[in-house]
C-alpha cells in the first residue's frame, strides 16, 4: 500500500470513528420512533367509528340523489377531528424516524463508497432524498387531512363533501410525494445494503435483511408494523458501535474492501483445513496434533532406515 493510499485510509477510518456513534444513535432512534409511532397510532384509532357495509347499501337504496345524502363518515371524521393532536404528533414522530433512517443509510453509503469505486456516487444521496420526501409526506398529509376534515364538519356533511376530504389537493400531493419518497428509500436500502455486503461492511445476514427491509418499505407484506425494518435498524446500530456478537467485520478495521468468501472458496478452504480464510491451519509446537504428526512422520521413516541397514550388511 502506497503512503498516499495509507494516509487516505487512515483519514477514512478516523472520520468513520467520529461518525459511527452518531450513526448508531440515528439507527436506534429511527427504530424506536418508527415502531412507537405505529403502536401509538394503532392505540389512538382502535376506537374509531366505522360505517358498516349494510348501512351504505341501505343508503344507496334510498330515493333521491346519493351525492346530497348525509355521509355515514361523519362520526369517523368527528373522531379524527377530536384526536387531531395525536394524529399529527404520531406523524411527526414517524417523520423524524424516517429522517434518521436516511442519516444511518447515508453514513453506510459513504463508508461503502470509500471502499469501492463501483458504488455509484449518485447512490450516496438516494437514501437521504427518499427519507426527506417520506418525512415531508408524513408531515403534510395529516395536516391537510385535518384541514379537509374541518371543512367537511363545518359544511353540509354530504357524501359529496366527504369525498372531497380524501381528494383534496394537499392530501393528494402529499400522497404523491410519499410514494416517490418510499420508492427512493426502498432503492436506497437495496443499493446500500447490497454493496455494503459486497465490500464486507455488512454480514450476509445483515445485507439480505437490509435488502428485504427495502422491499417491505415499498410493499408492506404481513404485519402492518415495520418489525423487520426496525429490527434491522437496531442491529445496524449495534454494528456501528462495534458490538457485533461475532466480532466486527474486518472491513471496518482495515478501511479496505474485505469481500466475504464464496461458497466454493469456503468448501475449498474446509477441504485444505484452512477454515473460511482458505489458508491451511498451522499446528502449534507442542500441541497434540503436532506431536501426533511428528510421531507419524517418524513411524513412516523408520522402515526405510531398516532397509538401508540390511543393504549395508549384505
Amino acid at each position: 500500500m502506497s503512503p498516499i493510499v495509507a494516509t487516505a485510509t487512515e483519514e477514512t477510518l478516523a472520520w468513520e470513528a467520529r461518525q459511527r456513534p452518531r450513526a448508531a444513535f440515528a439507527s436506534f432512534g429511527a427504530a424506536i420512533l418508527v415502531i412507537a409511532s405505529y403502536v401509538v397510532s394503532g392505540i389512538v384509532f382502535a376506537d374509531v367509528p366505522r360505517s358498516g357495509l349494510l348501512g351504505a347499501i341501505g343508503r344507496a337504496a334510498e330515493p333521491g340523489r346519493m351525492q346530497q345524502a348525509q355521509s355515514l363518515e361523519a362520526p369517523r371524521y368527528e373522531f379524527y377531528s377530536d384526536h387531531a393532536a395525536e394524529v399529527i404528533g404520531t406523524s411527526f414522530m414517524r417523520a423524524i424516524g424516517f429522517l434518521l433512517i436516511g442519516l444511518a443509510l447515508t453514513f453506510l453509503a459513504f463508508a461503502t463508497r470509500s471502499r469501492t469505486s463501483q458504488f455509484p456516487r449518485i447512490a450516496l444521496y438516494v437514501p437521504i432524498v427518499g427519507a426527506v420526501l417520506s418525512a415531508l409526506s408524513y408531515i403534510v398529509s395529516p395536516v391537510g387531512t385535518v384541514l379537509a376534515v374541518q371543512d367537511f364538519l363545518n359544511g353540509p356533511r354530504t357524501v359529496e363533501a366527504a369525498q372531497d376530504v380524501t381528494t383534496s389537493s394537499i392530501v393528494t400531493t402529499a400522497a404523491l410525494i410519499g410514494f416517490v419518497g418510499q420508492l427512493a428509500l426502498a432503492l436506497g436500502f437495496v443499493l446500500v445494503c447490497l454493496n455494503a455486503m459486497r465490500v464486507g461492511l455488512l454480514t450476509r445476514f445483515m445485507g439480505v435483511l437490509g435488502i428485504l427491509s427495502g422491499v417491505l418499505t415499498l410493499i408492506p407484506i404481513g404485519s402492518p408494523l415495520p418489525v423487520v425494518q426496525c429490527f434491522w435498524l437496531g442491529a445496524l446500530g449495534v454494528l456501528f458501535l462495534g458490538r457485533w456478537p461475532k466480532g466486527q467485520p474486518p472491513a471496518w478495521r482495515t478501511g479496505q474492501a474485505e469481500p466475504w468468501p464464496t461458497q466454493q472458496q469456503m468448501r475449498e478452504a474446509r477441504a485444505t483445513g484452512g477454515g473460511a480464510s482458505g489458508r491451511p491451519k498451522q499446528r502449534e509446537p507442542g500441541s497434540v496434533a503436532a506431536v501426533a504428526a511428528s510421531g507419524a512422520e517418524r513411524s513412516t521413516a523408520h522402515p526405510a532406515s531398516k532397509k538401508k541397514k540390511r543393504k549395508r550388511r549384505a
